[in-house]
């Protein structure tokens, strides 16, 4: 079989197993049940949970706007362009990190900057990300030790520890060529180790330090700047821990079920960190079912957690990325 041909059947297979989670995951849906509730839902929480969803977007656009505040103001419009656009494409690739090489030809298309900056603002952006990411998981994975199954608690620490790896591999990447390769190479051989998808996470690690010599500099400048951490900081907290963890326990108490709120959001960052598996992609459908697996396993009953976790999902998901499909329409993205 040649490359191009096990490649498409890959992917194929990676397609047919999100699907099939999602198909299973939805016949143990009651869906007359679910729409009973959603219409018993006051419309008040109807209005809270948009707002929530769209401060969240918002403040994820935001997070673009840090990393491009030493080469450009950017308005917020145009960083939304660039965001969804890269949700868009990750929603494409068996990983949220290799959908994120796309960005820095989003950037120059959308912002006009020229390659080496945007290669150093999408570096950043997706170190920053993947650092933030690693450290809030490991907080939600030490509160759902002994109350979820071994293999998940398990498949989940193997994910957050790549979001670590990931995030500090990509920032050494701006500051430290000749360190990188030779850390790249390590990780690489590491990865290879791990049963069943380890060559594909092998070719991730391969692909993070994608950043040329040019855009160094840039990406030392954005990367070691404090002030761009704590707004990058403040977006990323609202869009992926603040606004998801206020929609879920919305719609968990529109279910008749209590989760501590406090502690949700970290559930919520933890359970969801098995996107950056390559297992199908964006994650589809190993997703909902890792994180109906968590929320079971910490007493939320199935019936409740399995609408509920679809329809975040869908809200903070797979609408913005259908989203992202228009501002590519006028982008080339054959070198993708």
């Amino acid at each position: 079989m040649t490359a191009s041909r096990r490649d498409i059947a890959i992917s194929v297979l990676q397609y047919g197993v999100g699907i099939a989670a999602l198909a299973y995951l939805l016949s143990q849906v009651d869906i007359a049940a679910v729409s009973t509730r959603l219409r018993a839902t006051e419309p008040s929480v109807l209005v809270a949970l948009v707002l929530v969803t769209v401060g969240g977007v918002v403040a994820r656009f935001d997070t673009w706007r840090a990393v491009l505040a030493p080469f450009a103001s950017v308005p917020l419009l145009t960083a939304g362009r660039v965001d969804l656009a890269v949700n868009f494409v990750n929603q494409l690739l068996p990983s949220r990190l290799s959908g994120r090489l796309a960005a820095p030809f989003i950037l120059r298309a959308e912002t006009g900057i020229d390659y080496g900056d945007a290669t150093a603002a999408a570096g950043a952006h997706t170190g920053i990300y993947a650092v933030f990411y690693g450290l809030v998981s490991a907080v939600g994975l030490v509160a759902i030790v002994g109350r979820v199954s071994t293999g998940i608690l398990l498949l989940l620490a193997l994910s957050t520890a790549l979001y670590l790896v990931a995030g500090v591999v990509v920032l050494l990447a701006g500051m430290n060529l000749t360190v990188l390769d030779r850390l790249v190479g390590l990780l690489a051989s590491l990865a290879e180790r791990v049963p069943r998808i380890g060559s594909a996470l092998a070719d991730r690690i391969l692909a993070i330090p994608d950043i040329t010599e040019s855009s160094a500099d840039a990406f030392g400048e954005i990367s070691t700047d404090p002030r761009i951490w704590l707004r990058y900081g403040a977006g990323w907290a609202l869009a992926l821990v603040v606004a998801p963890g206020i929609r879920v326990w919305l719609l968990f108490l529109s279910f008749g079920a209590a989760v501590d709120p406090l502690l949700l959001p970290l559930y919520l960052v933890t359970a969801y960190s098995i996107t950056l598996l390559p297992l199908t992609p964006g994650g589809i459908g190993v997703t909902e079912a890792t994180a109906t697996a968590v929320f079971v396993g910490l007493g939320v009953p199935e019936a409740v957690v399995i609408p509920v976790i679809f329809l975040d999902r869908f809200l903070g998901v797979y609408i913005p990325a259908v989203v992202g499909w228009y501002p590519t329409l006028d982008m080339d993205l054959s070198v993708l």
